[in-house]
């Protein structure tokens, strides 16, 4: 008899979580923690009406089609594209048009990643780090102070699901003086960045954890790695225009640590998943306990508050509304394109993205066709919502003739049979 492997689908993760969690919780006490189990919740939760629904009614037939809320958490591998595509609209009107940006890669060595594990706090500073080593290198390679922009993202997994902290930043590829004068970098030294990257970093570290421990390990590493730490740097220009650059950014930065896809099997007590190693570029399949896979996935959910995309310079939010209409005037006074230069997607509904990805439209009645329509929004917290039958009595749409207004009436009502059922006939 042949063996069958066990199928993958969507809620594959979630009863991974479901089997083991509270036994990983008891092993690992750092993961009781109140907003770690809130995000647990929140994933188990997706699509269940026991999270708040939305029910919808067929005017014509009355047919009733309840949709639960998906909880668009970048946690959860059923609503990480939502999350992808509102996160891509985000930065895409972030950006400013006619500026030119370049894709900068910060890593550390292996040996610090215990220290940013076990002090979630150095994070912030990894993020403020990265910025004051590309503004030091930007203005000491073109000779003057230059302000250039900077979008900075945290992501804290590496391609097997492991703890690897690094930065993928975003920076305008040039600055303004105090001149107010826009200074194009299109040659950059890329040498000098992975000299510059260890200093400040090793600096920062050295100061936030001023241990003898920790400064042995930095003497340590200052003769591991005398040509300096990774510090990558796109060598040309990222994708043109807003939506394409946060397309570009969106597999690296947003995405869950680990896709749908890449889980092979679950057998109830082991789990086997793929990856693309990154030293020989080649796929390697891994199979591990549930609990193990449990925690490689559990230690990026950080901590409660938590920034993971910020934002520096001259995308500043307190002063982007300012920069944008100066950036404006100086890329017209270049001869830049502006009008058109950024594609922005509107942020799509429950039912387009459903006829997108499916080709069906989730609010036309299976029974008789007709175009369903919202009839009622409960939440778990708050109840009731949005109730149309309490509309229609309240008389939201108008009287009509031959109808009692206690019945609730509209001028171009599309619902005969509701009709007839709010007067009893």
């Amino acid at each position: 008899m042949a063996l069958t492997t066990p199928r993958v689908d969507k809620d594959t993760f979630k009863q991974i979580f479901r089997d083991h969690w509270e036994t990983f919780q008891q092993r690992h006490p750092r993961y009781r923690d109140r907003h770690v189990q809130a995000v647990i919740d929140k994933m188990l939760g997706c699509g269940t009406p026991e999270s708040g629904y939305s029910t919808y009614l067929c005017p014509h037939c009355l047919e009733e089609k309840r949709v639960a809320f998906s909880c668009k958490s970048s946690f959860c591998l059923s609503c990480c594209k939502v999350y992808i595509d509102q996160w891509v609209d985000h930065i895409g009107r972030t950006l400013y048009e006619g500026v030119s940006y370049r894709h900068v890669i910060l890593t550390m060595p292996d040996t610090l990643h215990l220290e940013f594990y076990r002090n979630r706090a150095l994070l912030a500073d990894l993020m403020k780090c990265g910025v004051a080593m590309l503004s030091d290198a930007l203005s000491w390679f073109k000779k003057v102070k230059l302000e250039a922009g900077y979008v900075v993202v945290l992501e804290t997994a590496g391609r097997a699901g492991h703890w690897n902290p690094h930065l993928h930043i975003v920076m305008t590829s040039g600055g303004v003086t105090l001149q107010q004068k826009w200074r194009e970098v299109d040659y950059f030294p890329f040498k000098a960045l992975n000299k510059k990257w260890q200093y400040h970093l090793l600096t920062m570290v050295k100061h936030r954890l001023a241990t003898p421990a920790t400064r042995r390990q930095i003497d340590a590493l200052w003769r591991k790695y005398p040509r300096g730490f990774v510090a990558h740097l796109e060598a040309g220009k990222v994708p043109a225009g807003g939506e394409g650059l946060a397309y570009y950014l969106a597999k690296y930065v947003v995405s869950p640590p680990i896709s749908l896809r890449r889980i092979l099997s679950y057998d109830g007590q082991r789990v086997r998943y793929w990856y693309n190693d990154h030293k020989t570029q080649k796929r390697q399949e891994e199979e591990i306990p549930a609990l193990t896979f449990i925690g490689r996935m559990a230690q990026h959910i950080l901590p409660k508050g938590f920034h993971r995309i910020r934002y520096y310079g001259l995308h500043a939010t307190c002063k982007a509304k300012k920069v944008k209409v100066l950036l404006k005037e100086l890329m017209v006074a270049l001869g830049r394109l502006i009008k058109g230069t950024y594609r922005i997607a509107a942020q799509q509904t429950y039912r387009e993205r459903v006829l997108a990805s499916t080709g069906h439209d989730p609010l036309r009645c299976t029974r008789c066709g007709g175009e369903m329509m919202l009839w009622k929004v409960w939440h778990p917290r708050h109840g009731v919502v949005y109730d149309e039958l309490y509309e229609i009595k309240r008389g939201r749409y108008g009287p009509r003739r031959g109808i009692p207004p206690e019945a609730g009436t509209e001028g171009d009502w599309k619902k005969p049979r509701i009709q007839l059922a709010l007067t009893g006939q």
